[in-house]
C-alpha cells in the first residue's frame, strides 16, 4: 500500500515539475541551444500508455549522467547521445553502443521482427567500424524515430560528478519505486510495449527501459529531494 501511495506521490510531484518547465518535450524538437541545465535526471513516458488510473502517461525510462568522478557529461550530451544523429554520415541513426537506451530498443525491435540474421552484431562491443555502423544504420533510424517521439521531463541537480551524488540517488530510487520486477505490479505496461519483446527480463517485468535498481528496495525520503529540485528546475 505504501509502495502506491509513493508512486502516486511521485507522479503528483512530476505534474508540478511540467508545469514548471512549461509542458513535455521530445527529442525530436530539442537542440543543444536549448538552455538545458548542466547536470539533471530525465524521466521519460510512453506516449501511448496511460497509469492505471487517470490520464497519466507512464514512465519508462529514467536516467542520468556524469555519475563517476571527473566526468564532464552534460545533460543535454546524455539526451542528443539517445536522440542519434541530426546530419553527417549517420543522418537520422545514432551510436547504440553509446547509449544503452538505443541498444535496448534496437534490441526489441530485433526479437520482436525477427531480424538475428540481418542484425547479428548488435550490442556487441563499444565501437563498430564505419562498414558495420552503416549495415545497422536503418535500425539506428528506426530507433531514433520510436526515441524521438517518447516525451520526456527533466530535472536541474547541479552537484557534482560521483556515485554518491544526489542525481543518481534520485534515479536509482525513481527505479526501484516504479519497478513492477518480482513485485506486484503496479501501472503494469501494456501488452503493445515494446519493450516487451526485449532480451532482459528485468526489462520485461520491471515495465522500465532500466535494469540496474529494478530489483532494489526504494528509500521513500528520495521524493523529498525530488520536490526540493522542482524548484530549482526552469524551462529551457
Amino acid at each position: 500500500m505504501a509502495r502506491r501511495e509513493d508512486i502516486t506521490r511521485l507522479y503528483e510531484l512530476l505534474d508540478e515539475l511540467e508545469q514548471t518547465v512549461g509542458g513535455k518535450q521530445k527529442l525530436k524538437d530539442c537542440t543543444g541551444y536549448m538552455d538545458w541545465p548542466d547536470r539533471g535526471v530525465y524521466f521519460f513516458f510512453a506516449s501511448d500508455e496511460h497509469r492505471d488510473a487517470g490520464d497519466q502517461l507512464r514512465i519508462t525510462r529514467i536516467g542520468t549522467h556524469a555519475v563517476s568522478e571527473r566526468s564532464s557529461t552534460s545533460l543535454w550530451d546524455r539526451l542528443r547521445t539517445h536522440r542519434g544523429a541530426k546530419r553527417g554520415t549517420y543522418e537520422g541513426g545514432g551510436n547504440h553502443r553509446g547509449s544503452v537506451f538505443r541498444k535496448r530498443v534496437g534490441e526489441a525491435f530485433v526479437e520482436r521482427d525477427s531480424l538475428n540474421d540481418e542484425y547479428p552484431h548488435w550490442g556487441e562491443g563499444s565501437s563498430a567500424k564505419r562498414e558495420r555502423r552503416l549495415d545497422e544504420l536503418e535500425m539506428e533510424r528506426r530507433v531514433s524515430d520510436y526515441l524521438r517521439d517518447l516525451p520526456f521531463l527533466w530535472l536541474n541537480v547541479d552537484d557534482e560528478p560521483r556515485a554518491e551524488s544526489q542525481r543518481a540517488y534520485i534515479e536509482r530510487n525513481t527505479i526501484a519505486l516504479l519497478s513492477n520486477y518480482q513485485r506486484e505490479a503496479v501501472d503494469a505496461r501494456s501488452d503493445n510495449w515494446l519493450g516487451n519483446h526485449s532480451r532482459s527480463k528485468k526489462i520485461r517485468e520491471s515495465g522500465l527501459w532500466n535494469v540496474n535498481h529494478v530489483d532494489e528496495d526504494y528509500d521513500p525520503e528520495f521524493l523529498d529531494l525530488l520536490r526540493d529540485q522542482i524548484e530549482e528546475t526552469s524551462p529551457v
